[in-house]
């Protein structure tokens, strides 16, 4: 099967994951950083399931979890904070920013991560984007039962448009916002 995923990513999160087995003094692990890399991609591209990934690059599921989660975690140390997007969408024509549900399992306290909209339990999780779609930012997760304009006023995503004049296409209910842009 092929990933579409370009040599880039692959070389940047390999070279995160070398520093960090540097840094650890880790000498020796099951897979070299570049597969642990392409294994963390995959997951984060396609979805595969950690058994699926498990069992292509031999390994055990909790081996498969513990690479991801450090992967998962290195990228994140590296994302950029939303006014260093802010900073970048201010150079741009316009940016987009839409909210998006990521399913999860049942949690012990059901009741705020249940989206009535999607009829599942999820997280909220606000993104911004280019005009290309690249992505610029994600915030950090809130219940699944927040709404995209609460969860974008919460991260500060209104503040921070109007002093760096930033036009934000959005992409929540009629009448949030006139004619669906902040500016």
């Amino acid at each position: 099967m092929r990933i579409p995923l370009s040599t880039r990513s692959l070389t940047r999160l390999t070279d995160l994951i070398r520093t960090r087995r540097r840094t650890l003094g880790a000498c020796w692990r099951r897979l070299p950083a570049q597969q642990q890399a392409l294994m963390a991609l995959a997951h984060l591209r396609n979805g595969d399931t950690l058994t699926r990934l498990a069992a292509g690059f031999g390994v055990s599921v909790t081996t498969v979890w513990r690479w991801l989660r450090e992967a998962v975690d290195l990228l994140a140390t590296h994302a950029a904070d939303l006014a260093a997007a802010m900073r970048r969408a201010a150079r741009l024509a316009y940016a987009i920013l839409d909210g998006t549900l990521i399913p999860i399992d049942r949690v012990a306290d059901q009741r705020p991560y249940y989206s009535g909209k999607h009829k599942r339990h999820g997280v909220n999780v606000q993104l911004l984007a280019d005009a290309a779609g690249r992505l610029m930012w994600a915030s950090p997760v809130l219940p699944g039962s927040t709404h995209d304009l609460t969860a974008a006023r919460t991260h500060g995503v209104c503040e921070q448009c109007l002093p760096a004049i930033v036009t934000v296409w959005v992409t929540c209910c009629p009448g949030s916002a006139p004619n669906g842009v902040w500016a």
